[in-house]
């Protein structure tokens, strides 16, 4: 998406053309300027692309989280780094561009998002599932392993209801992502806000089926569960990441604790009333883990009447207060940078635990995932959802989640195996 905005932001007199790699592997084309951005995984792979446009004297800009919050090393690989948002900036360098003067790093400000575009999305690859949509940026929650407050700022910056709205209605796809880190979001101006884009889905008659992120507050409101499961809402992904009190305070997790451990089950309960999935997202690999409590949290996401499960492992991305602890703690395993930047996917561990080995922390995460992804186990988690949302569409998304997160431990496990073997 972010690509597909900074096309909408360039001038109409230039020809762009978006490269995916989830679909098509790079091959060198000549361009007058080409753009890249990246998570902390990918970077390293956007490096090599910018090295091969700057051995041909091609200048080359990158932006996006990782480029923003480790801009030094960014400028190493490309000519120009953008740092933040860069709807403020990207005219400048543009500008700049044009007139044979850019520079090597320009500041993006936050704006409010009534300033961004549409973004292209006649420029995406046709082959994706979903659509996506955002509808704010920002987030007052500032959660120990996450690098959104640091990149979006703290304070939510809505788009107006309209423009979400077309945008949703372009999309040529029938499923559709709020990519919004937290839909709901924390006040009754936000949850009037998410009332009314429901409500104009519905004049419309738009039928999309969608899901989205929402913190646990969303049960505390059924009209907009009401008229979010009307307008095709089928899945809700919640950042529930553990059920022990003393890891969401050290994961600074306040809503979670606010709505308190002995209330998530009722939040669960809450969410299938209207006919929607729960996707429940969990951390292993917390400072106060051992094997007992992964076994226990394993154990919990079994029981409950969590629909889909995400069970990924802790990993400090830089722009954290968790990666700037544990680097200066000389707990990264992997710190040959950029190189091993590729190793921070959430499926590996690369830290030293505090109470025990990582190889024990690894060995425990692998038996969880079996347990967790078992195939006979999906299918009851399937049959469950179907009991409790009354809804075969948000059972089958739920079910299909499960099957994403199985393919991706179980290749894991695979790609270890033949590593090995070689």
């Amino acid at each position: 998406m972010s690509l597909a905005i900074i096309a909408a932001l360039t001038p109409d007199n230039w020809d762009i053309e978006l490269l995916d790699e989830n679909f098509d592997r790079f091959q060198y084309k000549v361009a007058d300027l080409v753009g890249l951005t990246a998570l902390t995984s990918q970077v390293t792979r956007a490096y090599e692309i910018a090295q091969i446009y700057k051995k041909k004297n091609i200048p080359t800009v990158i932006g996006g989280i990782h480029a923003s919050v480790m801009p030094q090393e960014a400028k190493k690989f490309a000519n120009t780094v953008v740092i933040g948002e860069a709807e403020s900036v990207w005219k400048d360098v543009i500008t700049d561009f044009e007139n044979n003067r850019l520079k090597e790093i320009y500041n993006g400000n936050l704006q409010p998002m009534v300033n961004s575009p549409q973004p292209r999305i006649d420029l995406y690859n046709p082959g994706y599932a979903f659509g996506s949509v955002q509808t704010t940026r920002g987030c007052p929650m500032s959660c120990d392993f996450c690098s959104v407050h640091t990149f979006n700022g703290k304070q939510y910056r809505p788009r107006e209801v309209v423009d979400v709205v077309d945008e949703f209605e372009k999309i040529p796809q029938d499923k559709v992502y709020f990519v919004d880190d937290n839909f709901i979001g924390y006040s009754k101006k936000s949850t009037e806000r998410v009332k009314d884009i429901c409500k104009e889905i519905i004049r419309r008659g738009i039928k999309k089926d969608w899901f989205c992120a929402a913190s646990m507050n969303i049960a505390d409101h059924d009209e907009v569960l009401q008229l979010a499961a009307e307008a095709g809402c089928r899945m809700i992904f919640l950042g529930i990441e553990s059920e022990l009190i003393d890891q969401l305070e050290s994961a600074n997790k306040k809503m979670n604790i606010k709505i308190g451990i002995d209330n998530f089950s009722k939040v669960y309960d809450k969410i299938h009333k209207y006919g929607i999935a729960v996707l429940g997202a969990f951390i292993y690999g917390l400072d106060t883990d051992t094997p007992e409590t992964i076994e226990n949290r394993t154990k919990y996401i079994i029981d409950s009447d969590i629909d889909a499960m995400q069970a990924t492992i802790l990993t400090p991305l830089p722009g954290t207060p968790l990666f700037d602890r544990m680097l200066a703690e000389g707990r990264l395993i992997y710190n040959d940078f950029p190189k091993d930047w590729s190793r921070y996917d959430f499926v590996e561990v690369v830290f030293n635990p505090k109470l025990m080995s990582a190889e024990v922390l690894t060995s425990s995460i692998d038996k969880a995932w079996k347990m967790l992804y078992d195939n006979k186990r999906l299918k009851r988690k399937f049959i469950n959802a179907l009991k409790s949302t009354r809804n075969p569409v948000s059972a089958s998304w739920s079910y299909n989640s499960n099957l994403h997160y199985h393919n991706i431990v179980f290749e894991k496990q695979s790609n270890k195996i033949n590593f090995e073997d070689t």
